[in-house]
């Protein structure tokens, strides 16, 4: 069963957030866009170089009206123990979300059960607390922010504009499409 246009289950978990713990709810993303970006553990190897990504275009995000919340199973101690001691993690500003008891992680399908970590899975949700956007991704293979911010103008795009939606490769600015029996057939 697929999850887009789902509303987002309640939750409640502390995060760590530019030397503070507090408490995010699935209101506190009511109202804006948002990103959950799950991934496995702290102090690990993939992880750090996406969460970089992220916060290097940290401000990218925050000017599309949109908030970024990173998400492992860790618990808040440990998101703040990495930040203060990795240069990667230390340039995060968004809120990094504490899920040791997989309540979020399984709200959106990414536990991995025998291994109590989440998989790489990214989830965009609109201002009604709706998935527009779900990408989970192996282990193995990170994430690019550049390209979550094109999926995320794509979404917003065609949020406020009914009946257009975006081709392959659109970029702001581009040329969209209106769905209609005269088109069927010539793309």
């Amino acid at each position: 069963m697929s999850i887009i246009n789902s509303e987002i289950k309640p939750f409640k978990a502390t995060a760590y957030q530019q030397g503070e713990f507090i408490e995010v709810t699935e209101a506190s993303l009511k109202g804006k866009w948002s990103v959950l970006f799950f991934y496995p553990a702290d102090f690990t190897f993939v992880c750090p170089t996406e969460l970089e990504d992220l916060a290097d275009h940290y401000a990218e995000f925050r000017k599309l009206g949109v908030e970024v919340y990173s998400v492992s199973t860790d618990t808040h101690f440990s998101h703040k123990a990495w930040h203060d001691t990795s240069p990667a993690i230390g340039k995060i500003a968004y809120p990094m979300l504490a899920d040791p008891t997989h309540v979020l992680a399984r709200n959106f399908g990414v536990l991995i059960e025998d291994a109590g970590i989440a998989d790489r899975g990214t989830f965009v949700v609109d201002p009604e607390g709706r998935i527009q956007i779900v990408e989970i991704t192996a282990g193995g293979v990170g994430r690019d922010a550049k390209e979550l911010l094109r999926k995320i103008k794509a979404a917003q795009y065609v949020a406020a504009h009914p009946g257009e939606v975006c081709p392959a490769k659109w970029q702001e600015g581009e040329k969209t499409l209106a769905p209609s029996l005269d088109l069927v057939g010539k793309i």
